[in-house]
């Protein structure tokens, strides 16, 4: 496991809880950012990318 890795999917955590629930499409775009960030951590981590809709739970 990579620090890097570990950096991206906490900052794309952030990014994304702080902005998925405004409903204006500059939050949205936002909140897909840090979706994406914290994807790109964790595939650098040998995990798989998560594909849930947020706030599910899964």
């Amino acid at each position: 496991m990579s620090v890097e890795g570990k950096i991206k999917e906490g900052a794309g955590y952030v990014k994304e809880e702080m902005n998925e629930h405004g409903k204006d499409p500059e939050s949205q775009r936002k909140a897909q950012e840090g979706r994406d960030l914290r994807n790109e951590g964790r595939m650098e981590d040998g995990k798989v990318p998560k594909t849930t809709k947020p706030g599910t739970g899964h």
